[in-house]
């Protein structure tokens, strides 16, 4: 009898959470519904430069969503290349390293080795070679980069990278920004702790 009301307790509590959840986050206050159709599947997609110092700081926020979404919703970065720090060239530069970076499957080691030639070591990335130097540094073989840097695979990836930008342009106001699910803006305020952060983008995963 006890494993039953225990159970039926359990059957309550997720209803009963998602409940709490609607109620803490308000739309116009805490996200903002875009006028966008809905992705087929969750996803969150993360707009950001490397050259942004909110970006870097937010990396083990990022780290956090990651860990917290569940499995069936997909987690992409997508790098804009419209800040002022540097030419649009030079940050399609940096993306195509990231393209790299997925290629060989080292995408979150190689991005934080590029956040950090940028924000630690205060150096300057000025080109496709600068970049092609910290993944050298990492372990990943100079012939296979140069190989991938021109390759159909990496070119499409760059190709969708951007078109991403594109198509959500208008609603990328600064960086990082955050759209879910293709209609789903969370903002971001003063009296958010880092882990409200953490779970309203979390939450909005789950709207469709």
């Amino acid at each position: 009898m006890k494993k039953f009301a225990l159970l039926l307790l359990m059957a309550f509590m997720v209803p009963l959470q998602a409940c709490a959840q609607e109620a803490k986050w308000q739309e116009g206050e805490h996200y903002e519904v875009l006028d966008e159709e809905a992705t087929a599947s969750p996803e969150v997609k993360e707009f950001f430069s490397f050259w942004c110092p909110a970006c870097f700081s937010f990396e083990p926020l990022v780290d956090q969503m990651k860990q917290k979404l569940p499995e069936d919703v997909k987690f992409n970065k997508v790098h804009v290349n419209f800040m002022g720090f540097t030419s649009s060239d030079i940050q399609d530069d940096a993306t195509r390293a990231m393209m790299i970076a997925q290629a060989v499957k080292q995408e979150d080691k190689l991005n934080q080795a590029i956040f950090a030639y940028i924000h630690k070591q205060r150096a300057t990335v000025s080109g496709l070679n600068d970049l092609k130097n910290i993944f050298v540094v990492n372990g990943v073989d100079k012939a296979e980069f140069d190989k991938l840097a021109n390759s159909f695979g990496v070119n499409s990836m760059l190709k969708k990278n951007n078109q991403q930008v594109d198509i959500y342009r208008e609603y990328l106001k600064g960086v990082p920004t955050f759209i879910i699910n293709g209609k789903y803006k969370p903002i971001f305020n003063r009296n958010m702790t880092p882990d409200d952060m953490v779970d309203l983008v979390v939450w909005l995963s789950s709207k469709k």
